[in-house]
C-alpha cells in the first residue's frame, strides 16, 4: 500500500509510524520516546519540547513525498544540531559496532585471506566515519553554537564544511559489492545477516547525509547570515584602517612579515603591531582565518588566491 504524503502536525504520530517504520530512528533522534497514544505529531512534538516544523521537514525529506521543504528560517538549527549529535551516536556506539560483530561471528579470519581482508576494510572504514563525525563535533558544531548565542566566527565559514562534507556512505556500499561478488560461496546465515545490516545502514548514512545537505548547511547559512547582519554583531566588530586591509591582504597572499614591510615601505615591527592589532579587531588568529574574512569581504578575489597555491 502507498501511503506517501506531506504530513502535517495535524497528523497522528501513530498512523505515521505505523506507515513508516523508519520514522523510529528519526524519533530517537529527535529524543521522542514511544507511548503518545493518539496524539497528534504537533502534540506529540510539544510535550518533548521538539520543534514540530524540524521534525517534519525531516520526516518529509527521508521519506520522499516529493513535497517542497519548508522555508529554511522555519527551521530551528538547534534542533537540527541535536538531531545529529544522536545520530554520531548511534553509528559510533551502536550500528556500526554491531555490524563488526556479526562481521566476526560470519567470517574467519584464520581460515580465509578474504575474510581478514574484509575485517580491514571495514575497520579503515569505521576509522574513517569516526574521523568525519568528530570534525564535525569539534568544529562545526561549536562554530553553529556560537552562532545561536550571536557571536559569529570570522575564522570558520560552513562553506568549509560544504567542500569538505565526505559522503561516510559510499565505502560502505564498496564492501557491500566486495561480499557479495567475492566471499566464498560456503557464506553463512551469519553472513548474510550482516550484510543486511551493512544495507540498512548504508541507506541510514545516506538519509543521515540527505538531513545536512539539504536542511543543515542552508540553514546554517541563513543563520550566519542573520547573524552577521544584525545590528550586536556589526558593532561588535570594529573598523579596520586602510593599512590593516593591506595588511591582511599581503598576508592572504603569503607573504612573510618581512616581505610585508618592504612592498608597504613600513618597518617590520609596524607590520607586527598591525597584525596584533587585526587579530584584536576581528578576533582571528590564523592565516586561513584571515584568508576567509578577505573573501567574504571581498578584500581579494578567490583566483588571486588559487594563483598563489599553484605557485607554492
Amino acid at each position: 500500500m502507498h501511503y506517501l504524503t506531506h504530513y502535517t502536525s495535524e497528523y497522528r504520530m501513530s498512523e505515521l509510524v505505523t506507515q513508516h517504520y523508519a520514522v523510529l530512528q528519526i524519533m530517537s533522534r529527535f529524543d521522542i520516546p514511544l507511548g503518545f497514544g493518539d496524539k497528534t505529531i504537533g502534540e506529540v512534538c510539544a510535550d518533548h519540547q521538539v520543534d514540530a516544523a524540524t521534525f517534519l521537514a525531516v520526516v518529509n525529506l527521508l521519506l520522499d513525498g516529493g513535497v517542497k521543504a519548508p522555508a529554511i528560517e522555519q527551521l530551528s538549527v538547534a534542533t537540527l544540531t541535536q538531531y545529529l549529535k544522536n545520530s554520531h551516536r548511534y553509528f559510533l556506539d551502536f550500528r556500526l559496532p554491531s555490524i563488526r560483530r556479526k562481521l566476526i561471528e560470519a567470517v574467519d579470519c584464520s581460515l580465509s585471506d578474504v575474510s581478514f581482508a574484509i575485517m580491514r576494510y571495514y575497520d579503515e572504514y569505521v576509522a574513517e566515519v569516526q574521523k568525519h563525525m568528530a570534525y564535525e563535533e569539534q568544529t562545526v558544531f561549536p562554530y553553529v553554537e556560537s552562532l545561536l548565542e550571536h557571536r559569529p566566527q570570522n575564522d570558520y565559514s560552513i562553506a568549509i564544511f560544504r567542500s569538505l562534507h565526505d559522503k561516510v556512505a559510499e565505502h560502505l556500499r564498496e564492501l557491500k559489492q566486495i561480499i557479495i561478488k567475492y566471499y566464498p560461496a560456503n557464506s553463512s546465515d551469519e553472513l548474510n545477516d550482516a550484510l543486511f545490516d551493512i544495507f540498512t545502514c548504508e541507506q541510514e548514512l545516506t538519509s543521515h547525509n540527505r538531513v545536512e545537505d539539504e536542511l543543515y548547511v542552508p540553514a546554517i547559512e541563513e543563520l550566519a547570515a542573520r547573524v552577521e547582519q544584525s545590528p550586536k554583531a556589526q558593532g561588535e566588530q570594529e573598523t579596520l584602517s586602510a593599512r590593516e586591509k593591506e595588511i591582511i591582504v599581503c598576508v592572504v597572499k603569503g607573504l612573510t612579515n618581512k616581505e610585508i614591510a618592504d612592498e608597504l615601505c613600513i618597518s617590520t615591527h609596524t607590520v607586527i603591531t598591525h597584525r596584533r592589532n587585526i587579530a584584536s579587531k576581528l578576533q582571528i588568529h590564523s592565516a586561513a582565518g584571515l584568508t576567509i574574512y578577505a573573501i567574504v569581504n571581498k578584500l581579494v578575489e578567490l583566483s588571486e588566491i588559487k594563483e598563489t597555491i599553484s605557485r607554492e
